[in-house]
């Protein structure tokens, strides 16, 4: 898929949720994510014939906080959204490990071949972060403003998330296996 198509469909939602919570308030901002979020992983589903792990549970996750949002006409939901999805996939990425499964590897070995210790890492590093994203999240939304909030899930988490991913670059590099099925590492 092309690079920018593919930003598209994964950054646009969060655009117009910030445009139009600007504009006409939260509850429009939500109904608006929750319908941008959809018809993203549709045109996904088009394109590609298949669903993408990550936006499908982002999709279910928004659509369920934001219908509990707008059903219950309460803000408490939305805001608590991505404290619970980073909560869930740190614990998975935590308990993955404890059961000597390492899931972000099943997640992302197709696009990374990494030796175990590199996904070792990658994992902790993850897990961790993911609990970071969540204990954030939750000082932002009881302590501030609703606008705060959506400034911080627009132009805090995401930023932050590409800062700590460029950050992982250098595991990634090192831990990479060789062509011929060697580790990288050991060279």
């Amino acid at each position: 898929m092309n690079p920018l198509l593919k930003l598209a469909l994964e950054a646009g939602p969060l655009a117009l949720f910030f445009v139009i919570n600007t504009r006409y308030g939260l509850m429009a901002g939500t109904g608006v994510f929750m319908v941008a979020t959809t018809v993203a992983l549709t045109v996904n589903w088009l394109l590609e014939r298949r669903l993408p792990v990550m936006p499908l549970v982002g999709c279910f996750f928004v659509l369920v906080f934001g219908g509990l949002t707008l059903w219950l006409n309460d803000e408490l939901f939305i805001k608590i959204k991505p404290t619970v999805v980073n909560l869930l996939l740190s614990a998975t990425l935590f308990v993955g490990m404890a059961l000597k499964r390492n899931l972000l590897k099943v997640v992302l070995g197709a696009a990374l071949d990494l030796t175990d210790e590199g996904w070792r890492i990658l994992t902790v590093r993850w897990a961790w972060f993911f609990l970071l994203l969540a204990v954030l999240n939750e000082i932002v939304w009881r302590n501030f403003g609703t606008e705060m909030w959506v400034n911080f899930k627009v132009f805090g988490i995401m930023p932050l998330s590409l800062i700590f991913s460029m950050a992982q670059i250098p595991v990634i590099m090192k831990h990479q296996r060789a062509e011929d099925g060697g580790d990288a590492a050991a060279s």
